[in-house]
Order: C-alpha cells, then sequence, then structure tokens
C-alpha cells in the first residue's frame, strides 16, 4: 500500500461511517410455492378443525336470521339464540347442529384456504423495514388487501354457501310442513341447478361478497395488524399470548363489521323462487336492506351479532392458533 493510500485509510471522517444494520426482525418467510402450498393446506386443516368446535353456532345463527322473517309473518315474537339452539336439539336432535358441516368443509377448502393465500400475496408489496429495520405494514394496505381477497374468495365459493345455508335451515322448513327441499350436499346442488341454472349458483352473491370482504378484513388483515401492533407496544414475543391476543381482537373486529351483511345473505339465499327461478321475497339486495330497515327496524341487520360472536371469537382463536403452529413445526416464520 503506497502512501497515498495510507494517508485516504488515516484521514477518512468517522462522520461518513454507516451505523451497522442488525438483521431485520419479524420478517415474513419467502414467496415461494411450496410456502404458498403450505399455507393453503394448514388455513385448510385450521379452519376445519375451528369449525368442528364451534360450527352449531353457525347454525343457530342462520336459523335466527332467517326464522326473524317468518316471525314477521306471523306476529310471533322474535327468537333468541338459547331459544333457537333449545329448539334444535328438542325437536330436531344434535345432528341437527352439524347440518350442513359437509358444505361447510368443502367451502373451506375454496374460500377459507384462499382468502388467507391471497391476502399474503397482495400484502408483500406494502411491505417495508423501517428505521429501527422492522418489517412493516400500514394498517389501510393491510384492510385493503385482506378486503380484495375476501371478495375473490367468496365469489367463487358463493355456491357451497347457498347450500350450506339450506341445509342449515332445512330442519325449521320440515317443522313449519314444508316439502323437503335438501337430503344431501350433491342433491341440493342439483336442485339449484335444475331450478335456475347457473346463475342461481351466484344467488345473493353481492352481500355474500360484502361479508366476506369485511368478515376478511376483520379476520384476516385485523390479525395481522393487531399482531403487529401488539408486538410492538406490549413488547411480545412470537408465542401464544400474542397469537392468542391478536386474534381475539380479530374475531371481535370481524364479528361487528360483517353481521349486518351476513343477515342479508342468508335473507336473499334462503328466500324460495318461482318457477322460472325468480326470487319470490326481494329483487336484490338493496331491495332486502330496505325492507329490513322498514318492516323490521335497524336493529334487525344486527341480529345474531352475539352467536356471531360467539363463533367467530373462538373460531378465530382456535383458527390461528392452528395455522401459527403449523407453520411453527414446519419451519416457517409466524404469520
Amino acid at each position: 500500500m503506497d502512501k497515498a493510500e495510507r494517508d485516504y485509510w488515516h484521514l477518512r471522517s468517522l462522520e461518513t461511517e454507516e451505523e451497522p444494520r442488525f438483521p431485520p426482525t419479524n420478517v415474513a418467510d419467502p414467496l415461494t410455492a411450496r410456502n404458498l402450498f403450505q399455507l393453503y393446506i394448514n388455513t385448510f386443516i385450521g379452519a376445519n378443525l375451528a369449525e368442528s368446535c364451534v360450527f352449531p353456532l353457525d347454525v343457530a345463527k342462520t336459523r335466527m336470521q332467517v326464522d326473524g322473517e317468518q316471525a314477521k309473518k306471523t306476529g310471533s315474537a322474535m327468537p333468541t339464540f338459547r331459544a333457537t339452539l333449545s329448539n334444535m336439539i328438542r325437536v330436531e336432535g344434535f345432528k341437527s347442529l352439524y347440518a350442513g358441516f359437509s358444505a361447510m368443509v368443502t367451502r373451506n377448502f375454496i374460500f377459507n384456504s384462499l382468502r388467507v393465500v391471497l391476502y399474503d400475496v397482495f400484502r408483500r408489496p406494502f411491505l417495508y423495514q423501517n428505521e429501527r429495520n422492522e418489517e412493516v405494514l400500514k394498517v389501510y394496505m393491510a384492510l385493503g388487501c385482506s378486503f380484495t381477497a375476501g371478495c375473490i374468495a367468496q365469489a367463487l365459493a358463493n355456491p357451497f354457501d347457498i347450500v350450506k345455508v339450506r341445509m342449515q335451515t332445512e330442519g325449521r322448513r320440515r317443522q313449519l310442513g314444508y316439502d323437503v327441499r335438501v337430503n344431501s350436499m350433491v342433491q341440493a346442488f342439483v336442485d339449484i341447478y335444475r331450478r335456475g341454472g347457473l346463475p342461481s349458483m351466484w344467488k345473493g352473491v353481492g352481500p355474500s361478497c360484502m361479508r366476506a370482504c369485511l368478515m376478511t378484513t376483520g379476520d384476516v388483515g385485523s390479525y395481522d395488524v393487531s399482531k403487529r401492533t401488539f408486538k410492538r407496544l406490549l413488547d411480545l414475543e412470537e408465542g401464544l399470548p400474542l397469537r392468542f391476543v391478536s386474534s381475539m381482537c380479530a374475531g371481535l373486529t370481524a364479528s361487528v363489521l360483517s353481521t349486518p351483511a351476513d343477515v342479508i345473505k342468508s335473507r336473499m339465499m334462503n328466500q324460495p323462487v318461482d318457477e322460472n327461478g325468480k326470487n319470490l321475497y326481494y329483487k336484490n339486495s338493496m331491495d332486502c336492506l330496505r325492507k329490513l330497515v322498514r318492516e323490521e327496524g335497524v336493529l334487525t341487520l344486527y341480529k345474531g351479532l352475539m352467536p356471531t360472536w360467539f363463533r367467530l371469537g373462538p373460531f378465530s382463536v382456535l383458527f390461528w392458533l392452528s395455522v401459527e403452529q403449523l407453520r411453527q413445526w414446519e419451519g416457517q416464520s409466524g404469520f
């Protein structure tokens, strides 16, 4: 090394030195086909595990929303959650609590798995590292990505949602003396197609997608944001306490956001049609909304909120704890 080179190194100002940067924290795993496939299967397993525990609450919630329509016509009292659940067990037996479960499992393979995978793909371009070298995702970006992911997933899964709702309400229809409409999932698909063709498979897709958008925003997007927030503010490490608190927050947010659209979706999907496949009660989602508010009051849009929360709260906890644990066993980082 000559004299000029030695002087250069000795005279260089210390102010130009860059501060050492540590490895970034809370960084998502690389976006590969294998990781996406693992996430898809993990969410399917987690969703079915959670559904097997809370599905009776979903059936009771749907019955309450649909029975409100019957109570309006007959002038009888609006059903309560406890009365609905007790009546189902007493009159139809324990198996009625799992009516439509086969359609739910099939729907989970499309809806729950796809919405989480799509959200993970959509959020990647908006992740960045802040001055503390932490991976950050802005709240509005997370909510926007989850809103879009929920809409796409539900648009594809809508036929299974229609069958699920019909299977859940079939027992009540038989109590009221109506003809048998559903015997199995396959038969329900065939009957819906025969009566209204392929378009009938997407009846109520508007409120259904809106509900899915809001629920995914509250569940998936809120879980991601809550986890990052609690980790920063409460100084929680990746683990069970952080996942539990974040999933509880996500379940409550999803319940409050999605219940009004869920009520409209249930009414639209359960209404009968004429021989030409035309709706007999509500023309479209907006017509359903207007009639509900005018004839039953604004609060009817939150009919079933408590069972929805009782379902989505435990569902969100069981779902995210399962998914995160599966990812941990596979050597991946937290979601």
